[in-house]
């Protein structure tokens, strides 16, 4: 795929982690899901050479790098048929926001470990009946006394949150009373796994992934004061732009980073998914030439590489505007990449089982189960319906309807 968009050092990366993706593969991915466990060996030679915490601070063990270099790696594991789908959450989201608006304690407690891989955290946002309406999050959080050092109480529910199992910490997403408005407003709590009251339970998922989804249980989960991101106070710049929240600015820097790596993660699935094809068609011979021969097969993988180039040139603007500190154009541009690889990811795996006939729904080839996975990219994190109304409303300007 085209590369001229990127710098050297861009494409020295690539090129690197699509070394190591090689040297597991579908094959190492598969083996995890069907044993149930996770990739630890993947994920512990990726934080080794650096490339988990590659968008993280040097000041706090990370590759002092951003979006753009996060979302390389996860493309290139992912075209490798090993996508580390936790690297979406870790680093990308918990780590970006910690890095952006934690206190120093924080950032020193949490973003080295998340850098090497030792530490590694979720993230808790949606919630049974709010779905894509983060407005009607009823997961609270309220003090236990009127002192400065009271402790949290956090009381709610949250669902399909990836990988409780293995982290050491969930960052939830919360709301508390303004003491000025009497409103609720967005906050970003650091729950650690251990914590009394914060209970997990497994959803059993058609999915096939080594990442698993759960639901939690916040029955007056005690915290410490400084568990809220920021500590409560304006010690960021950012936090006071525009007079907003700083709990709504945090929400949203951990947003477009996620869509951003959605999309990374639906490119290099496709990719996968095409390069499988592609070597098939190359070389299955039912007449005179191979079955790539023939346009009927050729042209719907053409435009499966097409689809996808042009989702990853989106997502490269993405990631350049949000690592330039355009959170708003950062935001356009993530859900548009988010939507155009989830497109891209489910038309190349649908092509690619096509063009594999019978045996592309056989274990041997191993690209059946990308159908369902395949979907992830346009439901989750947020659906592509939500994404065109974002679309129809902030960038033409069209009235909601909601």
């Amino acid at each position: 795929m085209s590369t001229v968009l990127e710098t050297e050092e861009h494409r020295a990366l690539r090129a690197a982690v699509a070394t190591l993706g090689k040297r597991y593969g579908r094959d190492y991915m598969t083996a995890a899901v069907r044993d149930g466990s996770h990739p630890h060996e993947l994920w512990a030679e990726a934080a080794k050479l650096g490339y988990l915490g590659v968008n993280l601070p040097e000041a706090y063990g990370g590759g002092g790098g951003g979006m753009a270099e996060l979302s390389i790696v996860l493309e290139e594991l992912g075209a490798a048929g090993s996508p580390l789908l936790m690297m979406v959450v870790s680093p990308a989201i918990c780590g970006t926001v910690i890095a952006r608006f934690g206190t120093e304690e924080q950032k020193r407690q949490w973003l080295p470990g998340l850098a090497d891989g030792s530490l590694t955290m979720a993230f808790g946002i949606t919630e049974p009946d709010a779905g894509s309406n983060s407005h009607r999050i009823t997961t609270t959080a309220r003090r236990d006394g009127s002192g400065a050092d009271a402790d949290w109480l956090l009381t709610g529910r949250k669902v399909f949150v990836s990988g409780v199992d293995i982290a050491d910490a969930t960052l939830i997403v919360a709301r508390t009373e303004d003491a000025r408005t009497g409103r609720l407003k967005p906050c970003l709590f650091i729950v650690p796994r251990d914590a009394p009251g914060f209970e997990r339970s497994h959803i059993d998922m058609e999915l096939q992934a080594a990442e698993k989804q759960f639901e939690l249980v916040l029955d007056d989960v005690r915290l410490p004061v400084d568990a809220l991101v920021g500590g409560g106070t304006s010690r960021s710049s950012e936090a006071e732009s525009g007079g907003a929240d700083a709990g709504l600015l945090q929400l949203f820097a951990g947003l477009n980073p996620e869509r951003i790596m959605t999309a990374a993660f639906g490119i290099g699935m496709g990719r996968y998914a095409l390069a499988r094809a592609v070597d098939y068609a190359k070389t299955r011979q039912v007449w005179k030439e191979p079955i790539g021969a023939h346009q009927a097969i050729a042209h719907p993988l053409a435009q499966a590489h097409i689809e996808l180039e042009l989702a990853r040139l989106m997502m490269q603007k993405a990631a350049r505007l949000y690592d330039d500190g355009d959170d708003i154009g950062a935001g356009e541009a993530a859900n548009m990449a988010k939507y155009a690889a989830g497109e891209a990811c489910a038309r190349a795996v649908d092509q690619a089982v096509h063009t594999l006939g019978g045996n592309g729904l056989t274990r041997e080839y191993g690209i059946a189960s990308l159908i369902t996975a395949s979907r992830v990219a346009r439901i989750a994190p947020v659906s592509r319906e939500m994404i065109l109304n974002y679309v129809s409303h902030q960038s033409l300007g069209l009235p909601k309807s909601y």
